[in-house]
Formats: C-alpha cells, structure tokens, sequence
C-alpha cells in the first residue's frame, strides 16, 4: 500500500465523506418500508414481543406475518422518539459515513494511493445512494464492509478478527434479512481463499450458532426462502426486479461496469480466484435484483483499486511536500462538520428554499386533515405508498394494502393496479370491497383521481400538492 501520513489520509477521506454526508442529509425521506417499521418498534416497545400477526391492515389483519427485522425497527423508533426527524438524519449520515470509511481503507488496503481511494469511494456512494432509504438494509451496510475487511485480512495471514464474525452474525439475523451473505462470504473464503482455514472454520461455525440468538430461532431460515419466492415480491415489487440502466445512479454503475473488462485486460495486477468469484456471484445478484446492487458495488470498489494501483503509485502519487499535520486534522475535522448544516431543522434556519424532508409520497398534511376528520366513513383505499405513513401516523384508519408485498398476495396487488390505474370495473373493484372513502397520490393516481371527480359518485373532500381525500356519495357534495 503506498505510504502517506495519517493525517493527510484523513484529509482525503473527509473530503469525499464531505460530499457523501451531504448527499445522504438532502435526500428526503421516501416512505417505503420506514413508517410501518417505526409503528413496529413502537408495538414491540408497548408490548415487550415481536408481532406474530398483522395488524396494521383490515384486508389481511389477523393473518400471520413474520416481522424479522425487529432490532432495526427498534432502533428507527428509538431514534424518532428522542430526537424526530432530525435525529433520523443524523443517524443514516453517520451509518452512511462508517460504512465509506470503513471501505475507504479496505481501498487503501488493495494499493490505492489516498486520492484515488477518496474518488473510487466517492464514485461507490454515488452510484448506490439510491439504497439509502430508511430501511433495515442501511443498518447492514457497515457490518458487510467489516466482514469483508476481516476476511480480506484472514487472506493475508491476519486471523484475529475472525473472532468478531459470530457477534456481526447475531446483529445481522436480528437487523435485516440479508444475514446468508455473511456465510456466502466466509464460504467462498473458505473455498477459494488462502488463509488458516481451521480458525475460519471455527470462526462460521460459531457464527452459525449465533445465527439463532433472536426471537425466531431456528425459523428465521424459512423467513429467506419465503422472502424469495414470494410471488408477490418478485412480480409487483421494484426492488426484486433486474437492474435497467434507468436514472443517474444506474448510468454510473452501468458505465463502471462497461470500463471494468478493458481494466481487468491492460491492468498489470492479475485478481485472485477469490476475488473472481466474489466479482461473478455478486454481479450475478446486482443483475438479478435492483436491491442487490449495493453489494457488487462494495466487492468492485475494492476490486477496481487493485487493478488501478501500479498505475496510481506511477503516475498520480506525489510525495507530500512541508506537510503539516495539524493544520490537516483540523481541515479534515471542520470538512466533516459542515454537512451536519444541512441537517432538517438546521437547513431551514438560513437556506430560505431548503427541500423538504418529506418527499411528496408522504401524505403528512392530509393524514392530518383526515385525522380531524373522524366523520368521514371508511373503510379507506390509499396508495399503498402512502398507506407506510398512515400505518404509523393514524393507526385508528387500517389500510388496505402497503409496502409489505409479501404479506399481499398477488390477486390482491393486481385488483391494486387495476384500481390505481382507472382501468374499467374500477368502481366494481371498490365497491366490492366495500370502499367509501380514498386518499390518492397526485402523482401515483392521476387517472383515478381524473376518473372519480368525473364520475359522479365521488365527492373531493381535501386537496393539496401531494394528495386528495374524496369520498363516496348517494346525493350532492357539498
């Protein structure tokens, strides 16, 4: 690895956190999973157990439901109750800043000069923002990071922190139902790597018994394969689908991976078999699912550095001139603050047009309406996006269906589309369902809310940018 102090690391590695820190505090908070994941942690809190059975909606309340990643939801609740939205922020920017530090020096570790690493690391979060969302998954990011650290040091003779693996096992089961890739990790180092194979050994048989210190047990196993062949999952939801080169995340990780064969061609470093299969098994995943995207971009950051660094050692390395550690320490420090300004709460104290925290698929303003509202008869059919914020913001009105595909079957998400979209026998739909009152998504729903109005038999109740709350009617609105 090519030598350079400390503190002009540091001073690299903050410049590229600076931008990433500032991405990750202007994002807004898109609904997905969040708020029914807040609404679990608050049960969980109230109750002392995990849930077994859904709740949160009228169309399946009573049926089972299998609610694994409960410590996450804890601590997204955790988080909101103390110190709301602005302590929410705070927390993905310092998960978001750990993980890109930790893989800064896994960077650094594969022979990349402090400039270089700053840049391939920059290029890494960029390309993955689009998983930042306050979901579980962000939660697992450093500790895939850590692993691959540990293994990657096992590689090299360095068995000492195999010892961690069981404990990053037992946060795992408990945080997110991506734990397999733990053992994928170790096993493809076990096959493939070159290291003391009896303590790694050792190190993911351990792991495997901590794999079931959490309120499921043994059954947590059957919570993957359910998630994976949930029809509902792989045909309705984004996430499971193949990656297309749609939008400015997607552009750069297609070009990186256009530019990684030639670089793998003329490079003068030559990647071990381990690093092979790391490279086919996760780019494999990435192609077959936009959610596994993230973690092919943590295995080729690492690798891309290793072709990179005879040529960044020879041409782009300079020797540090008069340097003053000090005055880099405090550069770095003061660079690592200054996105915390954008911090919601913070932002809007001197930025006079600051974006929202919310995106527009949080209906805050009109949950609040129909909070106020009690009069107005459901039951209530509601953007499933928007139905995330109703489960938490006004659990008096359960929904109809939300972000939890799986709990859905697919009938149910086709008579959703089929809803959403005006398609004809929409009003039979609803009224089969016994539906008299709706709150739509101006962006989601534009056909629907085009094809109540005209209907007759609807009547607007609220408007605002976001949503619209109408009710069904036998006479005149008023």
């Amino acid at each position: 690895m090519p030598k350079s102090s400390r503190s002009y690391d540091f001073l690299w590695l903050s410049i590229a956190l600076l931008i990433l820190l500032s991405v990750a505090l202007l994002l807004p908070l898109s609904p997905q999973d969040y708020w029914w994941y807040l609404r679990l942690g608050q049960d969980v809190v109230r109750t002392g157990a995990v849930p077994t059975i859904d709740t949160y909606s009228f169309t399946q309340g009573g049926s089972p439901f299998f609610y694994q990643s409960w410590l996450a939801a804890l601590i997204f609740w955790k988080t909101y109750q103390v110190g709301g939205l602005m302590l929410t922020f705070f927390l993905r920017a310092v998960v978001i800043a750990v993980t890109y530090a930790l893989l800064w020096g896994l960077v650094r570790g594969a022979g990349a000069g402090p400039r270089l690493a700053g840049l391939l690391v920059l290029l890494t979060a960029l390309a993955g923002s689009s998983n930042w969302s306050f979901r579980p998954q962000l939660f697992i990011y450093p500790i895939f990071v850590l692993a691959l650290s540990i293994i990657s040091k096992w590689t090299q003779g360095k068995s000492r922190g195999l010892w961690l693996l069981p404990v990053l096992s037992m946060l795992w089961v408990n945080l997110h139902g991506s734990f397999p890739l733990l053992f994928i990790l170790g096993g493809f180092a076990f096959l493939f790597g070159k290291g003391d194979k009896k303590q790694l050994t050792v190190a993911i048989a351990i792991s495997v018994f901590t794999l079931f210190i959490n309120p499921h047990g043994i059954y947590v196993l059957g919570y993957v394969n359910d998630m994976l062949s949930a029809p509902s999952n792989q045909q309705f939801s984004v996430e499971w689908m193949p990656m297309v080169n749609r939008g400015w995340q997607a552009n750069l990780f297609f070009m990186w991976l256009l530019i990684f064969a030639p670089l793998v061609a003329f490079s003068p470093r030559k990647l071990t078999l381990l690093e092979w299969v790391y490279f086919m098994f996760f780019g494999w995943l990435a192609l077959l699912g936009i959610r596994y995207v993230i973690w092919f971009l943590f295995i080729m950051v690492i690798l891309t550095a290793r072709l990179l660094a005879e040529w960044d050692a020879r041409y782009l390395q300079r020797p540090v001139q008069n340097e003053k550690p000090i005055i880099n320490i405090l550069s770095a420090c003061l660079l690592l603050l200054m996105p915390f300004s954008l911090l919601p709460g913070f932002r809007d104290s001197w930025w006079p047009d600051a974006p929202r925290a919310y995106d527009s698929a949080n209906p805050v303003k009109a949950t609040e309406w129909l909070a106020a509202h009690p009069e107005f008869a459901g039951p209530l059919w509601s953007d499933f996006g928007f139905s995330s914020y109703l489960i938490f913001a006004l659990p008096s009105r359960p929904v109809w269906i939300d972000t939890r595909f799986e709990l859905y079957p697919p009938q149910q998400w086709e008579k959703y589309l089929a809803i959403a979209n005006a398609s004809p026998g929409w009003e039979n739909l609803l009224e089969e369902e016994k539906v008299r009152l709706v709150m739509l998504s101006t962006d989601g729903e534009p056909l629907l809310i085009s094809a109540m109005k005209n209907s007759g038999q609807w009547c607007l109740n609220y408007y605002d940018e976001d949503a619209v709350i109408l009710s069904k009617t036998t006479g005149q609105c008023q």
